[in-house]
């Protein structure tokens, strides 16, 4: 089975990072992408997807160094879903991509257009930061 996300976006907000009691730490943003069509009438509509996004450890601790609002990232990983006790009482569903790569393009690339033509329209890749991959043996299936 395959559990594979690749996304090319802008981020929505300020990186949140926080540092669990034993030290490690957990990034987390908004990733914008967009897709471009046109509709019956021939008019240009351009429709936006939000996704959260989750870092951990030296990929949260890149994220807190150098990710700002606005900046066009290159994110790959898993689609995660989970449930938690709002404040209200209800529960409430929240779906993620955990990441485990993540590629910065160069600064001035970001909000420049859909991610869907970014090949042709951005200058090579700054950098890359990966996670290696976790052990699995203790996963409850």
């Amino acid at each position: 089975m395959i559990n594979k996300v690749i996304l090319v976006g802008n981020v929505g907000k300020d990186p949140e990072v926080r540092h669990l009691e034993n030290g490690t730490a957990v990034a987390s943003f908004s990733l914008a992408t967009s897709e471009t069509y046109k509709d019956r009438d021939g008019n240009r509509q351009t429709r936006t997807e939000w996704h959260n996004i989750v870092l951990w450890r030296g990929l949260a601790d890149v994220v807190e160094k150098y990710v700002k609002k606005g900046q066009m990232l290159y994110i790959e990983g898993r689609l995660t879903s989970r449930s938690y006790d709002g404040q209200d009482g209800n529960k409430k569903y929240i779906t993620e991509i955990v990441a485990n790569e993540m590629k910065m393009f160069p600064k001035g690339n970001s909000g420049s257009g859909s991610a869907d033509n970014y090949e042709q329209k951005h200058a090579p890749v700054e950098s890359t930061v990966s996670e290696p991959d976790l052990e699995t043996d203790d996963l409850p299936f």
